[in-house]
């Protein structure tokens, strides 16, 4: 193997995660809260008590995808509920930096050589509860379901100066830093580029130059890429930060990744559109 490299390099499948039919599974405990769903393909951890266990079960078996389960995750469902990525077991809070709740979660894979698919890493996706309530419905509250549904709010999202974080959880236990310093080099490169309609070699080397050798990244590890107030991206490897950038170009850029046109995980990007949407619609 040539180098670790090869897991962000080459061309993404197209939509292989999450089958459709997937289920939700809800372990429930004695005692505290009630926990939430989050979309199909992914399981609730959460303690509840018998009569709302059945409730949401009942409420579960009626799922469909023009009602998604995402309107019931928000800031009331506890600082300690979690929500469970199906395929690789990674879990992620609903809640991030107290304010910040789960918009969606995805996996990014990559094929290698065209004979596997590797699982990269998990994500998730977060903003300011309060904040994107009040960006979402000063500036769509006065369309219908239909017409929301025509509308890329992620875009807008992009745009805006709402406080937003991408968790990443490593996957794969033979990624390095390097790997993810030379992925991010050709990704968020063309993103640059894309939106800023030149190199950007400069802002690109101040963010890519913060993933040091000298971290490890092992499975489990945890990378936060938060877009900050006045479009700052501060970036930290296990609660530590590792560097700060101020730029809307490359807050803007790093969101492309995930929520874009071509994001790394389309099904994804899909239930954060519903989710965007039910804030509105509940």
């Amino acid at each position: 193997m040539p180098s670790l490299r090869f897991p962000f390099s080459f061309s993404q499948p197209a939509n292989t995660r999450f089958p459709s039919g997937a289920t939700i599974a809800c372990s429930v405990a004695v005692s505290a809260a009630v926990g939430a769903g989050i979309s199909a393909g992914i399981s609730i951890s959460q303690n509840s008590n018998s009569s709302l266990h059945n409730a949401l079960n009942s409420f579960i078996s009626n799922f469909s995808r023009s009602s998604p389960l995402w309107g019931s995750l928000s800031l009331s469902d506890g600082p300690n509920a979690v929500v469970t990525e199906s395929k690789t077991g990674v879990s992620f809070p609903a809640v991030l930096k107290d304010s910040q709740g789960l918009l969606g979660i995805g996996l990014r894979r990559k094929a290698v050589f065209g004979l596997k698919n590797i699982d990269v890493y998990a994500f998730g996706v977060y903003a300011d509860d309060n904040e994107i309530k009040s960006f979402v419905s000063e500036k769509y509250g006065t369309l219908s379901t239909s017409e929301l549904k025509n509308k890329d709010i992620t875009q807008d999202l992009m745009e805006s100066d709402i406080s937003v974080t991408v968790r990443l959880q490593i996957v794969y236990g033979k990624l390095s830093i390097r790997s993810v310093r030379n992925a991010f080099e050709d990704s968020v490169g063309n993103r640059l580029k894309k939106f800023g309609g030149s190199d950007n070699k400069e802002l690109l080397q101040k963010f890519t130059s913060q993933f040091r050798d000298e971290y490890k990244i092992p499975r489990g590890s945890i990378i936060d890429l938060s877009k900050e107030k006045g479009y700052v991206l501060r970036t930290a490897i296990d609660g530590k930060e590792i560097g700060s950038v101020e730029s809307q170009l490359l807050c803007r850029s790093i969101l492309d990744l995930y929520i874009g046109d071509d994001p790394f995980d389309s099904k994804a990007k899909e239930d954060i559109d519903l989710k965007l949407v039910s804030t509105i619609t509940k």
